[in-house]
């Protein structure tokens, strides 16, 4: 069994995926949609869970500096209520800078400008994912 990280923006879904022993976090891809059309990636991630043998997935949850939820946060609650309809497992994980994270290493590793964005994604969602597995042992 896989975990499946999941970073989730407006218009964009960074994923990352374990290693079959759960050892190694990647950057898998990510998915574009129209503007908070979530329900219109349902079935990509689904088939993406079934292909990789995934069991969990690990979405993260934005919250406010203080800790509080907002806009960002209520999006991520209303995706995982989407992703719990069709039958998967969804753990919520606190991705509190974890896209300031993942600019940073873009940026240090000087990477090319255009494909910027789809990295950043990808990373924010494998360091939510790395968190979660820290917080597991």
């Amino acid at each position: 069994m896989r975990y499946l990280g999941l970073d989730l923006g407006t218009k964009t879904l960074g994923i990352s995926m374990t290693d079959k022993t759960n050892t190694l976090v990647s950057p898998y891809k990510v998915l574009r949609f129209n503007s908070e059309d979530y329900e219109s990636i349902l079935d990509e991630v689904k088939s993406i869970i079934e292909e990789n043998d995934v069991g969990k997935v690990v979405l993260g949850l934005p919250k406010n500096m203080d800790g509080s939820i907002g806009f960002a946060g209520n999006r991520s609650l209303h995706f995982k209520e989407l992703l719990e309809n069709i039958g998967v497992d969804v753990e919520l994980v606190d991705e509190r800078l974890t896209t300031v994270m993942a600019e940073g290493i873009v940026h240090q590793n000087n990477d090319n400008i255009k494909n910027t964005k789809k990295k950043i994604d990808s990373i924010a969602a494998s360091l939510i994912l790395e968190s979660y597995l820290k917080r597991l042992k």
